[in-house]
């Protein structure tokens, strides 16, 4: 199913951790609506950059407990966010682009360095967005977020 000109909604449900496990990730109504308004964002970065791979959007409730690391209350499980990188542009860049272009997004998170092992979080919110500006690296086996959109991988 299309969601926009770019976008299916099949890219933001695949899950090689979800079929692995027999996990059902198919979204609500609800959130298949906020999907388009994801998609909708990322056509205003592909307009920018040109192809975005999107690696995580929706995730099930289930499908998120079984991932290590989730959070509880991932935007993921709304259908509000995206996980994504574009082939040739440094992940930094992007979402240091995103944080000057896109007025309403809520997180944008500079996950783990430069692709292959990083990506790009951009997240929305049904309310009030918070802006947030993070960068996201391992520590201690564990997930550590600084504010900011930080270089820590020069």
């Amino acid at each position: 199913m299309k969601l926009t000109d770019h976008f299916t909604l099949e890219e933001f449900l695949i899950s090689q951790a979800a079929a692995r496990l027999g996990i059902d990730n198919s979204p609500s109504d609800e959130h298949r609506a906020n999907l388009l308004q994801v998609a909708t964002h990322l056509e205003i970065v592909r307009a920018q950059f040109g192809v975005v791979i999107v690696s995580s959007g929706y995730r099930s409730k289930a499908l998120n407990a079984a991932v290590p690391g989730s959070s509880k209350t991932s935007a993921h499980c709304f259908g509000l966010a995206a996980d994504f990188h574009i082939p040739g542009v440094a992940n930094i860049e992007v979402c240091r682009w995103i944080a000057e272009h896109i007025p309403d997004y809520d997180q944008v998170i500079y996950e783990f360095g430069p692709a292959p092992k990083g990506w790009v979080h951009l997240g929305l919110r049904n309310g009030i967005p918070r802006k947030m500006q993070l960068t996201a690296k391992k520590g201690d086996g564990k997930t550590i977020y600084q504010p900011g959109i930080l270089d820590l991988w020069g």
